[in-house]
């Protein structure tokens, strides 16, 4: 009897020190299964029970029971009923999570939509597109690839795909509750987005990348050599943990935080500028909270990505979710149906023209596009690269916007082509380079 107690002493011990260490982790899960639910009904019009039986089925977030609260217009999450977080969501700016003991956002403001009401074909309109044959490509082995791409769905969980070839949708295919309508979350896709709109101030004048940040709580100390140029390269020298596995900098500003522009803005320096390269999301939303400071009032602010870039192209289906400041959530936040993405991914192709328009300078292409220091040769500026060889069954001039869990738009442009696909799981679930030889294998 002794021993027993003396066991049981222990292990509860043990357990108590688990669910201690744990415990903080359950805000995490909680949070994201609250948010994705929220995000994924109001935006994408997606059922409960899809989200449910699908995207929470990963490790942890399967943990949380989520509900979709009786207004349609916020989601509830706990774990074993601990930790309840509640998202809630506004029309235009999307759904946010509510700190725990924090005030709900104000949702006064919201971004101005322009429209496009035209009847043009996709990718000028959103009229379908026309049938075209070409006669280069061979389209048994174009099928193929696109076969190959949703094959063992239960491992490679593709839910979209789009090829598109000298302005033509050549190829196009969609899962179980998605067609070419549905919004997709891009994750750090999203990141390409808020580069491009840093392209096209620098095209009216407005900046200069290659200047200091304009942030003021730098000034005193050595993070005043901070260029924008350093902080899209992600090269800021600024310490960050982009680990979405434990409780760390980029956990800590999706889940926990009010204001996500300030928590990579108040890390300490741990390299000069330029010293090193460290992928950091609080660097993107760093410079969501730094393009706010470009205008004059907020109204302007929400207004410019819309007006100035997503609504000039077509991309309608676009929204950008902002967090409970009112910043946009550039690392992570953008959803759009999957021809709108490809729409994205052409302007690049088209060197930032579009429809006799010049949206941004093709400079800003080949600036995105350089590699950056200590990358090995697979980052630019907010864009991935492949002139490191990272897909060495594909071209080196591939670039393309990535994001959790496998989106990506590619663009290849001495195939002119585009290439997005959607879904839930990535490397090595999903083999990039194998599917992507498969289509440029297709079109000589």
């Amino acid at each position: 009897m002794k021993y027993l107690k003396w066991t049981l002493a222990i292990l509860l011990i043990v357990v108590l020190t688990l669910v201690g260490f744990n415990y903080r982790k359950l805000n995490i899960i909680s949070g994201y299964a609250a948010k994705n639910m929220a995000s994924t009904v109001f935006i994408a019009g997606r059922s409960p029970a899809s989200v449910n039986e699908n995207d929470h089925q990963v490790p942890l977030i399967d943990l949380a029971t989520t509900r979709e609260a009786a207004d349609h217009r916020s989601a509830v999450a706990r774990v074993f009923g601990l930790m309840e977080r509640k998202a809630i969501c506004t029309g235009g700016v999307g759904c946010a999570l509510v700190p725990l003991g924090g005030e709900q956002r104000d949702t006064t403001l919201r971004p101005h939509r322009f429209p496009a009401k035209d009847s043009l074909y996709f990718p000028y309109g959103d009229r379908d597109p026309e049938d075209t044959i070409f006669p280069e490509i061979d389209y048994a082995k174009l099928e193929g690839a696109v076969d190959q791409a949703f094959l063992n769905n239960d491992t490679q969980r593709t839910r979209t795909l789009l090829i598109a070839y000298k302005d033509h949708i050549v190829a196009e295919r969609y899962g179980e509750g998605f067609d070419k309508d549905t919004p997709v979350l891009g994750w750090s896709m999203t990141k390409s987005i808020l580069a491009t709109l840093y392209g096209i101030l620098q095209q009216a004048g407005k900046i200069d990348v290659m200047k200091p940040a304009p942030v003021p709580g730098w000034q005193g100390d050595e993070r005043k050599e901070i260029t924008l140029d350093n902080l899209l390269r992600m090269q800021s020298g600024l310490a960050w943990d982009e680990d979405y596995t434990s409780i760390s900098d980029v956990t800590r500003m999706l889940f926990m935080e009010a204001d996500m522009s300030r928590v990579q803005l108040e890390k300490k320096a741990v390299a000069r500028p330029g010293e090193i390269w460290n992928y950091s999301s609080g660097t993107t939303n760093l410079l969501s909270g730094i393009l706010r400071s470009c205008f004059e009032n907020d109204q302007e602010y929400l207004d410019f990505p819309y007006k100035a870039l997503i609504d000039k192209v077509g991309m309608h289906s676009m929204i950008l979710e902002t967090d409970m400041a009112g910043n946009f959530v550039g690392s992570s936040y953008g959803w759009a149906s999957t021809r709108d993405w490809a729409k994205f991914g052409l302007l690049y192709l088209h060197q930032g023209q579009w429809n006799g328009e010049q949206i941004f300078d093709p400079g800003w292409v080949t600036y995105v596009t350089r590699p950056t220091a200590h990358s090995n040769g697979r980052y630019g500026a907010h864009f991935w690269l492949n002139r490191g060889g990272i897909y060495p069954g594909v071209p080196k001039d591939l670039f393309s916007a990535n994001g959790y869990q496998g989106q990506y738009v590619f663009i290849i442009p001495s195939k002119n082509l585009v290439v997005v696909r959607t879904g839930l799981a990535e490397a090595p679930d999903f083999d990039i380079d194998r599917f992507l030889r498969k289509v440029v294998d297709a079109i000589p």
